[in-house]
């Protein structure tokens, strides 16, 4: 290392890189930035899984998947060709929670879910910009369609990608039975619900989630 005198004080050539203890000091501050960023999401997800520390001895409403599915394995993307899996991907600054209804031809049962998706995310009120909303229809009817602009505008629609066919979690067939699949902000395919479910118990389930959540 070279050192000159100037002043009486030894000075560090500038062209020297980082000393060890320089290193472990931005080691410590990158592990503490990525605690507090994503610290909250996962203790949320424990928490929810598991009723940790939760004195109201909550007990989620939908189904949840167990172990989580990551969202790249479902093989979906917009219309246009993005993959799903990029609205997840890390470093993402505004990441959000996702509904995503999946049927095979959109019948009765699958309208109401697409209703109940759209109101439950309305009935969130000012945390209603956490969540967004897609469907993956294997069909719809000329009605539907017509409708879809003015009454799902904000649902996005989702298909296969090219070459590909969908793979959909255990316990879930959209062409036997409508499904509405929660997505958390780190793109895991966590809860699902049916026609059996309510819009009050969605909505349960989604206010506990973000109140335990800083993500998403």
């Amino acid at each position: 290392m070279t050192m000159t005198m100037a002043n009486g004080l030894p000075q560090q050539d500038e062209t020297e890189g980082p000393t060890p203890e320089q290193v472990r000091r931005g080691r410590r501050t990158a592990m503490l930035l990525f605690a507090l960023g994503f610290g909250p999401m996962i203790l949320a997800t424990i928490m929810f899984y598991t009723g940790w520390l939760n004195p109201a001895g909550h007990t989620n409403q939908g189904v949840l998947i167990s172990p989580t599915m990551p969202v790249s394995e479902l093989n979906l993307e917009t219309l246009s060709g993005e993959p799903l899996a990029n609205r997840f991907t890390t470093g993402k600054t505004d990441p959000q929670w996702l509904l995503v209804v999946a049927a095979g031809d959109c019948d009765s049962r699958c309208e109401e879910l697409l209703y109940l998706a759209r109101q439950v995310n309305i009935a969130l009120g000012k945390n209603a910009n956490r969540v967004s909303r897609a469907a993956v229809l294997g069909g719809i009817t000329g009605d539907l369609a017509a409708r879809w602009p003015t009454e799902y505008r904000l649902m996005e629609r989702l298909q296969p990608a090219a070459g590909t066919t969908t793979s959909w979690p255990a316990g879930i067939n959209p062409e036997k039975e409508p499904r509405i699949m929660l997505i958390d902000p780190f793109g895991n395919v966590m809860m699902h619900y049916g026609p059996e479910n309510s819009g009050k118990d969605m909505l349960k389930d989604l206010k506990h989630l973000l109140k335990l959540s800083q993500v998403g």
